[in-house]
């Protein structure tokens, strides 16, 4: 009964028409267990088709929404070397306090009347403008003139030329005359020698006719050689008229380069003037540089150059200003193989470093400790770390993010994909598929909207 013999019963003796044997003998255990097995597995069917949220994990690190809220460098935009600090690391400064104070290096601006004798500089060039400008005027008016009298010269030449052009008129008149005459008196003379011929005058009459003609010659040659000294004056006359354009087209050209030579000097103290007023402002500009000044407000979060009379360059940085006024943000990097299931308005849940949390990444409604956010951009190229950067702003639906996060903490991020049963899931991981690429409806809408 106990089994301690080693003779055995079972199966020699029909224990069940014994009653001794069933009240020794207990069954329920096996019973029970059997049930319990047939229970679990029940509900283990049964919680394959349970929901459940596929998801993507990744980490990342808390930001800002706006470029302009985060952290910001401070430079120096010229070089020079600390005098004095006006700030210290954790202080809070107000957009255009002073920072610190920087003094000259280069010896172009050590003179500390640098904008007084640039100014006697550009003052003094602008007289001498002046008087550029004046000679302009003056050969400007000189040029006038010398148009006026060449004008007035070439209509006397041109009416003298007129009265030659008469008098040659006249003397060729004289001149046909002279000859009329002389040939009259040659025909008087023929006509005379015959009548003495023939004794109806008298040689004094012939001697006479003969005199006559001779005045007539002399009066025709004397007329002849009058028109030749006219049509010589009129050559000299149109000689004379070539003498003054030539003259006074000289004098123009001399007075219109002298008037563009002193134009060019104009132009070049106008780009001297314009170019010393440039540096003036320059100087004026760089002196406001002296004192650094913070670009918004914020505290000072990083002192890079530290100590007085330290020199720096050009572009140099500074110190390190967190802005006060921020909106976070969290900097997702995605792996390429899961970019294509992220989408614009897509739920991210998060986890952040320092707040304790009980995540269940299938069951997003169960978690405890973790933030709701929301896609609003998604780089389109890789990262050094040959991942995809996702932006992800918080949830104006979910619970605000903590207060206390700062900029920089690290962050664990669920994608939130398509709910599913976990059978199927179970099968999807099994057979190494990829989750379901889907854009659910309310996901579009909220894209539709944004646009």
């Amino acid at each position: 009964m106990l089994n301690i013999s080693p003779n055995k019963i079972e199966g020699k003796v029909d224990t069940s028409k014994f009653r001794s044997f069933a009240m020794v003998k207990d069954y329920h255990a096996g019973k029970t267990f059997t049930r319990l097995i047939i229970i679990f597995f029940i509900l283990f069917i049964l919680a394959l088709f349970l929901p459940w949220t596929q998801n993507i994990r990744s980490t990342g690190v808390v930001t800002t929404l706006q470029p302009d809220q985060r952290p910001q460098n401070v430079n120096s935009v010229i070089s020079g070397r600390i005098e004095k600090w006006y700030v210290r690391e954790g202080n809070y400064v107000n957009k255009g306090d002073t920072l610190l104070y920087i003094s000259e290096v280069k010896d172009d601006y050590f003179d500390p009347e640098l904008l007084s004798r640039t100014q006697d500089q550009i003052t003094s060039k602008s007289s001498s403008l002046d008087s550029y400008s004046g000679k302009i005027n003056a050969l400007e008016n000189q040029i006038e003139a010398l148009l006026k009298t060449k004008e007035l010269k070439l209509e006397q030449a041109k009416n003298y030329i007129r009265q030659i052009e008469l008098k040659i008129q006249s003397d060729s008149i004289d001149f046909q005359a002279s000859k009329t005459n002389n040939s009259i008196a040659e025909n008087q003379l023929e006509r005379m020698e015959q009548l003495h011929k023939s004794g109806l005058k008298s040689l004094t009459d012939l001697e006479s006719t003969r005199l006559k003609l001779q005045e007539t010659q002399a009066k025709k040659i004397s007329a002849e050689n009058k028109l030749l000294s006219s049509r010589n004056e009129l050559i000299n006359a149109q000689v004379e008229i070539n003498s003054i354009e030539n003259q006074y087209r000289d004098k123009l050209a001399k007075t219109e380069s002298d008037k563009y030579t002193a134009m060019s000097n104009k132009f070049d103290t106008e780009a001297t003037v314009s170019k010393m007023e440039n540096q003036y402002k320059n100087y004026s500009v760089r002196l406001g540089m002296h004192y650094i000044t913070a670009p918004q407000n914020g505290y000072i979060t990083e002192t890079i150059k530290s100590g007085i009379g330290e020199t720096l360059k050009e572009g140099e940085q500074l110190l390190t200003i967190m802005p006060s006024e921020y909106d976070l943000a969290v900097s997702l990097y995605i792996k390429p193989m899961d970019l294509p299931l992220i989408r614009e308005g897509q739920p991210i849940r998060f986890i952040f470093d320092g707040w304790p949390s009980i995540a269940f990444s299938g069951w997003p409604n169960l978690s405890y400790g973790t933030f709701g956010g929301e896609v609003v951009a998604i780089d389109n190229f890789a990262s050094p770390n040959g991942q995809y950067r996702v932006l992800v702003a918080p949830d104006d639906n979910d619970e605000a993010w903590p207060e206390g996060l700062r900029v920089g903490s690290g962050a664990n991020g669920m994608a939130l994909l398509k709910d599913v049963p976990i059978w199927y899931e179970l099968w999807r991981k099994l057979n190494g598929f990829p989750a379901d690429y889907y854009v659910s409806e309310n996901s579009s809408d909220k894209i539709q909207k944004k646009k």
